[in-house]
């Protein structure tokens, strides 16, 4: 499939989208529009939005290639979330309603106080900015190599063309616009996948019986870790890392909740959690069943695969499947990325705008104005950290970022625990050293773990950041309540 093949399909794909922008937000393009989306979407809508959002192009080519060294044992964790969104359809979504929140983190303010409001919210900015820019940055990286370094125009310019694309059409109206924008991505994401299994399907010569059998008795088609308690992927460290995962990167991250907040009642928003989480495990399934495919005709052809897992779903629909794969999965790797990062771009400048500026969504024009200049700034700082990380050129460096954003949920999901499982009220400004001390203390704790037992700590770090953040709110707080509207 040729370059200019490729940037026909990108042209024609973000001029629907941008259509789609213009369409829904050509009445509505004030804060609460932008916010919360006039509290008017379909929950349905929002439901199939979400799986795009929650599947990254990272995860597009990464999932499929965790086979060859896990097998399906990413599903233990996939069952985990199941039951992670069915704790937010049921604790976490009523609290939100009940308060009537546009940002989540104003319920720390409520429960404790402007400091803790403030750590919460710099958290989730810090966390979720590194890790979508590192997103697009490295789906970015793969158009660039595919298409425009022939053409030998600079990764400057892609990245702010990607930037100024998702700008494009989330600038008017954002949540409003990305709840209806991301549905047709998620679409594209989930037909790409299942005509590219299709496609490799017949490669192989199988009927929908065959195919069945085939990866059923496939020697990678295990699921369940029981026996072994030192392996990273025993099922319970799994699945109870899976409901934590889900609890803390959906149902305590703005960007997750933004769109379930759009919804017009609790009612709607728990119907669309759960029929969220019911097709994410068929989903993440498919996913699985694609890269074990990639494995069988490589065995059977004889062909080579690339030393990181990462590059095995490019490798082949690139070199060996034909042009209908490429388009899919350029398709594919487009619908998922922007699918994430715009609606990311949106939460970010919503929390910002909310939560450090102070703008409320029903503020006239002076709070539109900071929306509108904060959204400015949240594009430009995502071609900024793109730039960073094509200067340093490092997958380690990629690692530790991934790495270091999940150490960034943990103060969140702790100091969320506190509040909405003890009465204690707890010191305001001791909060940002406690929550700042934990992800340093796991830190030294995994260092400790991995040099003394040889056992490098994984998911469970999540759970245990959150418990040190947890132990040390309990450690500054008070039995009876405090009068926190002075922050004190």
């Amino acid at each position: 499939m040729s370059g200019f093949s490729i940037l026909l399909v990108i042209a024609v794909y973000f001029s629907l989208l941008w259509l789609i922008s213009y369409i829904v937000g050509r009445k509505n393009t004030d804060n609460d529009a932008f916010f919360l989306g006039n509290k008017k979407s379909p929950w349905w809508v929002v439901a199939i939005g979400m799986v795009g959002s929650s599947i990254s192009g990272v995860s597009f080519v990464s999932v499929p290639g965790m086979v060859r060294g896990i097998d399906f044992s990413y599903m233990q964790t996939v069952f985990g979330f199941f039951v992670g969104y069915l704790i937010i359809a049921n604790v976490l979504l009523p609290l939100y309603y009940k308060m009537n929140l546009t940002s989540i983190y104003t319920y720390l303010e409520e429960r404790f106080g402007k400091y803790s409001y403030k750590t919460g919210a710099l958290f989730f900015l810090l966390s979720r900015t590194i890790g979508s820019g590192v997103r697009l940055y490295l789906v970015t990286l793969i158009l660039q190599h595919m298409i425009f370094d022939a053409w030998h125009i600079p990764f400057l310019v892609t990245a702010l063309v990607a930037v100024f694309l998702i700008w494009l059409y989330t600038h008017r109206s954002g949540i409003k616009t990305i709840v209806w924008t991301d549905t047709l991505q998620t679409i594209c994401l989930i037909s790409a996948l299942v005509l590219m299994v299709v496609q490799v399907a017949s490669r192989l010569d199988l009927n929908l019986s065959s195919f069945v059998q085939k990866i059923y008795h496939s020697e990678h088609a295990h699921i369940f870790v029981f026996n072994d308690w030192h392996s990273k992927q025993n099922f319970f460290k799994q699945f109870f890392s899976g409901i934590f995962i889900a609890i803390v990167m959906t149902g305590l991250d703005q960007d997750m909740m933004q769109k379930n907040l759009t919804c017009k009642n609790l009612r709607d928003a728990q119907k669309n959690m759960y029929w969220y989480g019911i097709t994410f495990v068929p989903l993440n399934l498919l996913f699985l069943t694609l890269g074990a495919m990639l494995l069988m005709m490589a065995s059977q052809n004889n062909i080579a695969l690339p030393a990181l897992s990462d590059e095995i779903l490019p490798m082949f629909a690139t070199k060996y499947l034909g042009e209908t794969v490429t388009f899919l999965f350029v398709i594919g790797i487009i619908a998922a990325t922007f699918a994430s990062s715009d609606s990311a771009l949106a939460s970010l400048t919503t929390s910002f705008s909310v939560d450090i500026l102070g703008v409320k969504h029903d503020e006239p024009k002076m709070g539109e104005r900071k929306r509108k200049l904060t959204h400015i700034g949240m594009s430009v700082l995502f071609v900024v950290i793109m730039l960073v990380f094509k200067a340093l050129n490092n997958k380690s460096i990629i690692d530790a970022v991934y790495t270091i954003a999940a150490y960034t949920y943990g103060p969140l999901l702790g100091m969320f625990a506190f509040g909405l499982f003890t009465k204690r009220q707890v010191r305001d400004k001791v909060v940002p050293l406690v929550a700042i001390s934990s992800p340093f203390l796991c830190f030294g704790l995994n260092l400790l773990s991995t040099n003394l037992l040889s056992y490098t700590l994984g998911y469970e770090l999540l759970m245990i950041n959150g418990l040190i953040t947890f132990v040390g709110m309990w450690i500054f707080s008070l039995p009876q309540p405090l009068i926190i509207a002075s922050g004190k």
